[in-house]
């Protein structure tokens, strides 16, 4: 048996932010991030929509990029303290993901975060609260997802936690948010929807369900990202739903090893943090090469090359779509390279095989169509590094 989970609602267009005021409830924490949805009004507009539902509203404000565990602790005692009965986020994947872990230690004061970061182990939600979440960049897709991303800096970790309970109940995907964006935001957002779509379609746990939402979601991102990256904003819209799109398919197809190696590469270089979305970019064509080792997920790599008009051999269109790849990433001013992001190259050979072992470790790892260990892992990386064809 599989299982196929949503939010029980999806608002999209612009103005559905508005439905807000339908919203039942009595008390509201809003989770924001840096301050650019209070910049543009957004916030505003928001607490305005909550007064008319005649919900009383209090903010917990700037979450950071990356959140950590301990800004996860503060908003959860924040919202034991006020008790809301909706748990509402708005802004990008940080702000969302940090609010969906606040809801489960809100919850269950008892809770670890050891305790969360085994995957589908959390406790059962909605004893207190529901949640609503409300992108404003058309990547992570978080507001559809079972799925939160929290750093512990103290190891230099990301977290990937999974479990079906922190899917959103409502989710409101109103393009005008997304309209705020900066070019190089849209870029590795664009991307990670991207990386979402292709790994969804491949992954291990893919199924009839998964597979269109994944396919749509590649032709959009083709179709309209560089439109979107230009500033056409009919372009900006249209992503916005299609990174929703590629969040339902990895929701419940998982992921592969483009995120595990993401995940624990961000915090861990000294040179700054690698953003998630341009980590994904960088990654997913050497990663497609080592998959395609596999006859069958080569096969899977041809069909999302076909989606999108790329024809010939099999080799040939896993190579075309290694090609596509390529060359998004050189229109954004994405790096192909470690060297070329400015990983200084003794500090990535110190770390290098602790690095591969925490990321064949990592929750992804496990539904990559092809098998992986920390020396392969670290072999890849290298490859990654230097910029040299997978040829294992």
């Amino acid at each position: 048996m599989s299982r196929f989970t949503l939010p029980r609602d999806v608002y999209y267009g612009k103005g559905s932010l508005a439905e807000l005021k339908n919203l039942k409830g009595e008390k509201a924490v809003l989770v924001l991030g840096g301050g650019s949805m209070k910049r543009f009004g957004f916030v505003d507009k928001a607490l305005g929509y909550l007064k008319e539902a005649g919900i009383e509203t209090k903010l917990f404000e700037n979450v950071e990029p990356d959140p950590s565990v301990e800004t996860v602790m503060k908003g959860a005692e924040m919202m034991r303290e006020f008790e809301p009965d909706w748990i509402i986020s708005m802004g990008g994947g940080s702000p969302i993901d940090a609010a969906k872990a606040m809801w489960a230690f809100y919850e269950y004061p008892e809770t670890t975060f050891e305790d969360l970061i085994t995957p589908f182990n959390f406790p059962e939600l909605r004893t207190k609260a529901k949640f609503c979440a409300i992108p404003s960049t058309s990547g992570t897709a978080t507001e559809v997802t079972a799925f939160s991303v929290i750093t512990d800096y103290a190891k230099g970790i990301k977290y990937p936690l999974a479990d079906f309970n922190i899917t959103p109940d409502v989710a409101i995907v109103d393009p005008e948010l997304a309209e705020t964006m900066p070019k190089h935001l849209t870029a590795y957002t664009g991307m990670d929807a991207l990386t979402h779509a292709i790994e969804a379609y491949v992954s291990t746990l893919h199924t009839v369900f998964t597979d269109p939402l994944a396919i749509k979601a590649i032709q959009i991102v083709d179709s309209d990202l560089l439109k979107s990256y230009g500033g056409d904003m009919e372009s900006r819209e249209v992503m916005h739903y299609g990174q929703c799109l590629a969040g339902m398919a990895f929701s419940n197809a998982l992921l592969g090893i483009v995120h595990s190696m993401a995940h624990k590469t961000g915090a861990a270089f000294s040179t700054g943090h690698i953003t998630h979305g341009l980590a994904n970019a960088m990654y997913l064509p050497y990663v497609i090469k080592y998959n395609a080792k596999d006859a069958e997920t080569a096969k899977r790599y041809a069909e999302i090359a076909n989606s999108i008009g790329i024809e010939g051999t099999v080799d040939e269109c896993v190579q075309g779509l290694c090609d596509k790849i390529v060359s998004l990433n050189n229109a954004m001013e994405i790096p192909n390279t470690l060297k070329d992001f400015g990983i200084i190259e003794e500090e990535f050979k110190e770390k290098i095989a602790t690095i591969a072992e925490n990321a064949v470790g990592d929750a992804c790892t496990g539904s990559n169509p092809r098998p992986i260990d920390p020396a392969t892992m670290e072999k890849l990386f290298t490859y990654i590094y230097y910029g040299k064809k997978v040829d294992f």
